[in-house]
This record gives C-alpha cells, structure tokens and sequence, in this order.
C-alpha cells in the first residue's frame, strides 16, 4: 500500500511539474525603463514586470535572457526562445516574420539632441542620427527621411555617448526611452515632434512570438486581457511612467 501510495505522489507531482510552462523571454536589456541591468545584474524593467504578471496568470515560468535587438527576430524564427518582450513596435514587415500578441504599449518616437545643435527636423538634412540597429527607427530615416544618415548602434547607450562627444548630430528613439535621458541630463532638448507614423510606429509595442506558436500568443493575450481588467496592468504602468 505505501509503495502504491508513493508511487501516486511521484506521479501526481510529475503531471504538476509537466503542466508548468517554461517561458523563455528574449530582450536587449539597455532600453530603461522597459529593460535595463540593475546593479545586482540582473534584468528589470516594465517589459519584464509585466511579462512575469502574464506567466503568473498562464501559471508559467519565466525568464529572460539578453540579446542583441537585431537577433531577437531570427532567435524566434529559429525556436532559440519562446518570445520576444523588448519594445518591439508591431509593423507589417514584421509580422511577415513572426506573429505578435495585441499591442500593450502605446508607441511613438522622438528626435533628441544637445540644446543649440539642431534647431528641428528640417535641420536634420545632412546631418548624422544615431538609431539602434534593426530598429523602426533605422527604417523610418531610411526610407521617409531624405538627406539625414542614419548611424546604426547595438546599444542606444553607446548612441547617446557618441551624441554626447559630437560624433552624431542627434538621437531618433521611443518617446518613453528619450525621457528617461533627460531625467540625467540637462542639456538635451527635443527635436521638432513626436513621430506617429502607423507604418513604423502608431500600432504598439506588442510581445513577438514564432509563427507556428498560436498557442502561446493565445494564451499571453489572455493574461494580458485578464491584467488590464484587474489593475495589475495600470499599477507596473505607473511604477515606471507615473500617473
């Protein structure tokens, strides 16, 4: 009887262990405040708060590994990770790659500058413009913004530095990103307006997953639907961009 009753816990808590999902997360961890390395390396932000309140909800298990953005859409296409969460806008280009859950970020991007360099957008012609690489930024000056070079960075840290020393005129990144710059600095302005673009921008931040992975998009759109409805949502949102 005892052997027949250990045997049932064994097997019980091996179902239990087999139903817990496994979630991996890719991110490229220098886009404070969605994704930053804290002090005690290891990854936070509000793409990471709000993906672990998402497997708590799919009674998943998460984690999240850093990689260069440029890598994170062929990762997905080769199944080195179950998703991508990294401020990844939703455009059509994309979404001939891999598939994306509904939008959970309201995006739009900003030009940035050290006060007195550029007077706005129309002086950005001939100019230099620092972008992360494989982003909707370097799209969007390459192919709407004649005249303006588009210099390609891993980081966007590496771009503000170089902006910072003089080695590009100016900045062209997520709005919320750009703000967090000027909380350190008080030499930065805006360049001209927020860009909207639906092309590139106007559709969200959205949670990038393999195309044949219906399920797992399925599934995050639900937790995502059920911590919208419940405040969790509105209470990571606050924690980083305020009320």
């Amino acid at each position: 009887m005892k052997k027949i009753l250990l045997a049932s816990l064994i097997g019980l808590a091996s179902t239990n262990a087999a139903a817990q999902e496994d979630i991996k997360f890719a991110m490229e961890a220098t886009y404070a405040p969605f994704e930053y390395v804290d002090e005690n390396n290891q990854i936070q932000g509000f793409d990471v708060d709000l993906a672990n309140a998402l497997c708590k909800e799919i009674e998943a298990k998460c984690s999240f590994h850093n990689q260069p953005f440029d890598s994170l859409i062929p990762a997905l296409k080769f199944r080195r990770y179950d998703a991508a969460i990294s401020g990844i806008d939703i455009t059509e280009q994309r979404l001939q790659q891999v598939n994306f859950t509904h939008a959970y970020y309201d995006n739009s991007a900003a030009f940035v500058a050290i006060e007195g360099k550029v007077a706005d957008q129309a002086a950005l012609s001939g100019k230099r413009v620092g972008v992360q690489n494989g982003s909707t930024h370097q799209s969007y000056l390459t192919e709407q913004m004649e005249g303006v070079t588009a210099v390609p960075y891993a980081s966007y840290q590496d771009a503000f530095i170089d902006m910072q020393n003089g080695r590009i005129d100016s900045v062209f990144g997520d709005t919320a990103v750009v703000a967090e710059w000027f909380k350190k600095n008080n030499t930065l302005t805006y360049v001209g307006e927020q860009v909207t673009n639906a092309k590139y921008f106007g559709n969200g931040f959205g949670i990038a997953v393999n195309k044949n992975n219906q399920e797992l998009v399925d599934k995050l759109n639900a937790a995502l639907k059920t911590v919208k409805a419940n405040g969790e949502y509105q209470v990571i949102f606050d924690k980083y961009f305020g009320k």
